[in-house]
């Protein structure tokens, strides 16, 4: 009987540390998730800025909020302009990883715009909100290419938290015409009920919950509402979903539940052995030249 009470107390005590601990460390790691810089792309031979690849470009800044700013960069194609596409990067990540997009695109005659997300490279902000505040962002960055260059229309490439602000703001503004989701997630719930049971090993929906209200009341955003599934059902452009089959962050079922629930023109693309950040690299020539098609036909 002593031994038994011993364990429940033990639990007892475990789980209020855990809970205690949740309770603040939570949200940081949900809101302020940790920013890739230059030297993480350096380590891997990645390009970390426009002069790296010989392109023509422009840097901007784009105040959204008060005391708000984004920062990004507008690559130029050398030839006639055949459309303007904005890429989108995951969480933690930042402008960077678009270069090699960029490149690619600008050599076949695309205008490329890619800055980094609120909370995330050089952009300011405090919170990450994973498209909640983020799809609001991306309007105003088409406000700004309409008011600067008058552009009229947009394709846009997302990956991971990236594609899923990418659809959710899709579902909101007709001049994105063409959309490209490579590993996005279906609900931020979802997907943060997933980080728990990986990162802390401890599947209780109530620790779940605890850190998304503390977190919510904090940012002042609803989680609930950051929801790609959703996005899709109203989503009235072409959509070309890819699926990192060996995903080890996000899981692949997303993208098929996505693609399952979108009622309109839409297209699935596995890339068989990449776990997530890879798929550019490990989708190689074939995924390049299906991008490259997509956004000829669509946009």
């Amino acid at each position: 009987m002593i031994i038994l009470i011993t364990l429940l107390v033990v639990a007892f005590l475990f789980l209020l540390s855990v809970t205690v601990l949740l309770l603040f460390a939570g949200p940081i790691m949900l809101l302020q998730p940790k920013r890739r810089k230059a030297d993480f792309y350096l380590q891997q031979n990645h390009p970390v800025k426009p002069e790296d690849i010989k392109v023509n470009y422009e840097n901007f800044e784009l105040e959204v909020e008060k005391d708000l700013t984004l920062r990004g960069w507008i690559v130029k194609p050398m030839q006639e302009i055949r459309g303007t596409l904005i890429y989108l990067h995951g969480v933690g990540d930042c402008k960077i990883a678009g270069l090699p997009f960029a490149e690619y695109m600008s050599a076949n005659g695309y205008q490329v715009v890619i800055y980094d997300s609120r909370r995330h490279g050089e952009s300011a902000g405090k919170f990450c909100t994973y498209g909640y505040y983020e799809k609001y962002d991306l309007i105003k960055m088409i406000d700004f290419l309409k008011q600067k260059y008058n552009i009229n229309s947009v394709g846009l490439f997302g990956t991971s938290m990236g594609a899923a602000v990418a659809l959710q703001t899709a579902a909101m503004d007709s001049r994105i015409k063409a959309v490209i989701s490579e590993n996005s997630f279906s609900t931020l719930r979802k997907i943060f009920d997933d980080y728990q049971k990986r990162i802390i090993k401890i599947p209780f929906h109530y620790l779940r919950n605890l850190v998304i209200t503390r977190s919510e009341f904090i940012a002042n955003f609803k989680a609930r509402e950051v929801s790609p599934l959703d996005a899709v059902k109203k989503i009235k452009v072409p959509i070309l979903f890819v699926v990192s089959k060996q995903d080890k962050h996000i899981n692949p079922k997303y993208t098929y539940q996505l693609y399952e629930n979108t009622p309109g023109r839409k297209e699935l693309y596995i890339i068989e052995n990449a776990t997530h950040i890879d798929a550019w690299d490990l989708g190689g020539d074939e995924y390049h030249q299906k991008i490259l098609n997509f956004f000829r036909e669509n946009l």
